[in-house]
Parts: structure tokens; C-alpha cells; sequence
């Protein structure tokens, strides 16, 4: 049995350049993993579309699907428009085991990346003190991983003995500026950004230049194809298509006219800890 394809999740862009990271990525584990198919589907703007990917992977004979959202501020549950991306794409191919793990979230080793990220956007302004860090995502995510990140903003202020304050770029919380304020009403005048996202869409082009509007000294890039993010966009994988084949298996040991029991919380609805 044949491995079901690996289908990266994420949001788009109008500007081609801009998904370089994400392109970066599902080249990488492709080249790591050649057995399996990796391709790339989009949300939104830019091409291809999840549609587009599953039928082109379809009619080269792939009958199972694993989708991996590649958003690190949901822990748990996909955004309501991953959901639906997803569940249109299993009603156009009825015939194809299609399930979505749950996303990327943010794990703690992705500290470690935003760390080197950090350092290297440091050495390039010349900066040589910092008294504070806005940790800046794209959007609030869902319970568990805003919570979350809150978490990696502490853990992250009590490695470093500095102050962390998390900032999100969808106006659903302080956006870049506001917390640069907050940092500066505490008196910290050498605050520096930390970018937790994963590619240079047009969100991290916004915050980016309002945290430089601002007058912060550096603002780190994307976290984009290092090797922690590829680790666990993989595990994501693993875990949801091992739930794909154990649903597999239960309706083909089914007796004829007794339908499996599908009383079981699909793998997005499942918590671990992080």
C-alpha cells in the first residue's frame, strides 16, 4: 500500500515571490521523502488551488490525501476556511480517503528557530543591545493555541531575561505597533521582532513595516524550511495518516450492511501536548 499524498495547506498571496518559503518547504521534504507526493495547495490568492492539486494527484491514481495546515497559531482546530477548503474538495472526490491533520502550532521548538532567525536579523542592522522582543504572529489562532503562544512569549522573556510581548496581525489583538508602545512605556528603548511566521505573505510585509515605521531595531524573517518546521509538518502527517488508514481498515473489516463505527473524534479534534 502506497502512502497517501501530502498536501501542504496554506494561505496564498498575490505576489509569486512572496510563497518562496512555502515552495522551499514542500521541495525539501519532497527530495527527503520521494516516495511520497508533496505538493502545495493555497487557501486564497495564488496558485495552485486545493481543488487543483487533489485532482491533478487523483487522476495520477492517489486515492488517499492527508492535507497538513501550515498555520502556527492554531494548536488544534484548522480555521473555519481550511475546514471548508477541505470538505469541498472530499464532496468533488468521493472516491478518495481525504482527512486533515491537525496544524502546525506552535510548538516550543520553534523558539529555537525564531532564536536563529533573530540572530541573524541582529548581525544584519548591527545591533549589539536589545531590552525587549514583540514575538508577532499573523492572526490569534484557536483556545489552546493562543495560550500557547502566550506560553512561547513567556518561556521566551524567561530564557532571555527580557520582556516579551505577543503581537497579532489580523486586528484581533495589539498589533506590532501597539505592543512596541507597551515595551516602550516600560522604558525598553532596544526592541527588536520576532517573527513567528512561516513565509513573507503580504501579513508578514505589513507587520514588518510597521514594526520598522515604529523604530525597532530588527525584524527577523519567516521562519520559512527549517529543519524544525519540516520535523513537524511531517509528524502532523504521520499522526493523521495513521487515523487514515485505522478508518480504512475499520470500513473494510465491516460486514455487509453494518456500517463501522465512526464514533471517534476525528484527528483534528484531537488535543496533545505541545
Amino acid at each position: 500500500m502506497t502512502a497517501p499524498a501530502l498536501v501542504l495547506l496554506a494561505q496564498g498571496s498575490i505576489q509569486p515571490e512572496q510563497t518562496r518559503h512555502l515552495h522551499a518547504i514542500r521541495l525539501q521534504m519532497q527530495q527527503a521523502r520521494p516516495e511520497l507526493d508533496v505538493a502545495l495547495a493555497f487557501l486564497d490568492q495564488g496558485s495552485p488551488s486545493s481543488a487543483a492539486v487533489v485532482s491533478s494527484l487523483v487522476a495520477r491514481g492517489v486515492r488517499e490525501v492527508v492535507f497538513v495546515p501550515m498555520d502556527l497559531t492554531h494548536a488544534v482546530e484548522p480555521t473555519d476556511e481550511a475546514t471548508l477548503v477541505v470538505e469541498q474538495v472530499k464532496t468533488a472526490h468521493p472516491g478518495v480517503a481525504i482527512t486533515m491533520s491537525r496544524p502546525v502550532g506552535p510548538a516550543t521548538d520553534l523558539l529555537n528557530v525564531l532564536d536563529v532567525r533573530l540572530r541573524e536579523a541582529l548581525r544584519q542592522s548591527h545591533t549589539v543591545e536589545l531590552d525587549g522582543l514583540v514575538l508577532s504572529a499573523p492572526t490569534a489562532g484557536d483556545t489552546r493555541g493562543n495560550a500557547l503562544l502566550a506560553r512561547r512569549a513567556r518561556q521566551w522573556s524567561a530564557h532571555h531575561r527580557l520582556p516579551c510581548v505577543v503581537a497579532v496581525n489580523d486586528g484581533s489583538g495589539a498589533s506590532v505597533s501597539q505592543a512596541v508602545s507597551t515595551l516602550r512605556s516600560q522604558g525598553r528603548r532596544h526592541i527588536a521582532v520576532g517573527s513567528f511566521y512561516i513565509g513573507a505573505d503580504e501579513s508578514f510585509q505589513r507587520q514588518r513595516e510597521l514594526a520598522l515605521h515604529a523604530g525597532v531595531e530588527a525584524v527577523s524573517e519567516p521562519m520559512a524550511d527549517h529543519e524544525f518546521i519540516l520535523d513537524l509538518v511531517m509528524a502532523r502527517y504521520v499522526f493523521a495518516a495513521m487515523e487514515l488508514l485505522d478508518e480504512t481498515v475499520d470500513r473494510a473489516a465491516a460486514p455487509r450492511g453494518v456500517t463501522a463505527d465512526t464514533n471517534v473524534a476525528p484527528v483534528t479534534q484531537i488535543s496533545h501536548a505541545v
